[in-house]
């Protein structure tokens, strides 16, 4: 089945949501999915341009949203962000940690500036988002989802991607420890980790020879669409996983039960 039979229907009237890495890409299309459903959305990211881009783009659908800086290794920024959202929206409900960079080389040319720029990000930037957030759920006293979005390297690993790989399993663990520690505030924390997916980013190289040898050993034989993405985001963000909290939700064509 292809992604035309992904859709998952699902009703977030009433809950506010907000969506860091949002001004493009993976982001840009969660923060639709989340306002498609019916929740009011912050899109942040560290270009407010972008944001404003995808919040256009939400109002046009007939969707709420509302554009904000956030530069998720700034504390500062973090803090202004959730606070801002909370406030225009009255509280906060749906965080989905989005926000992730990549560095592509060997480790033994991986620079102390490459690791500090992709760990700050996909793993502090996560932390001080989620604290920020869950903070704001436990004193509007409601609970929430958080939604933290790993990658299947996080849980097997990949050559030349050691940084990533490393920020995202330590994602996975940091999913786990929220899970515990703010289940009592009914506060649920799950990873989904999406395998390849096809994107602006990348399909240049999915084109090449090395790319559509990659593709061949993903077991369904084709590159997941932000589409596949939306029923499982959703899932995660809504009642239907209620009692569902320090999971990882691969999502990646069979990846990871492909053979050695």
């Amino acid at each position: 089945m292809g992604a035309e039979g992904s859709d998952f229907h699902v009703s977030l009237a009433g809950r506010a949501a907000l969506v860091t890495g949002a001004s493009q890409g993976l982001g840009a299309h969660f923060a639709r999915t989340l306002a498609g459903a019916g929740a009011k959305v912050a899109v942040c990211a560290r270009s407010v341009a972008g944001c404003k881009k995808v919040v256009a783009e939400i109002a046009a659908s007939g969707g709420t949203a509302r554009a904000f800086a956030l530069d998720v290794t700034d504390p500062a920024s973090v803090a202004a962000a959730v606070a801002g959202a909370a406030d225009a929206f009255g509280g906060l409900d749906i965080l989905v940690n989005n926000a992730g960079i990549a560095t592509t080389k060997p480790l033994l040319d991986v620079s102390e500036h490459d690791w500090d720029r992709v760990v700050d990000t996909n793993l502090k930037g996560a932390f001080l988002t989620a604290q920020a957030a869950a903070k704001a759920m436990i004193a509007a006293g409601k609970g929430g989802a958080i939604v933290n979005i790993a990658s299947i390297v996080g849980l097997r690993v990949a050559g030349q991607v050691a940084a990533y790989a490393a920020s995202k399993a330590g994602l996975i663990q940091l999913t786990r420890a929220m899970a515990l520690e703010w289940a009592r505030h009914s506060i649920r924390a799950n990873a989904l980790c999406p395998g390849y997916v096809a994107t602006d980013f990348n399909r240049d190289f999915f084109a090449t020879e090395a790319g559509q040898a990659l593709i061949r050993r993903i077991p369904t034989r084709r590159l997941g669409t932000l589409d596949d993405l939306k029923g499982p985001l959703l899932f995660l963000a809504c009642d239907a996983s209620a009692y569902m909290t320090g999971a990882e939700l691969a999502v990646d064509g069979g990846h990871l039960v492909s053979s050695l």
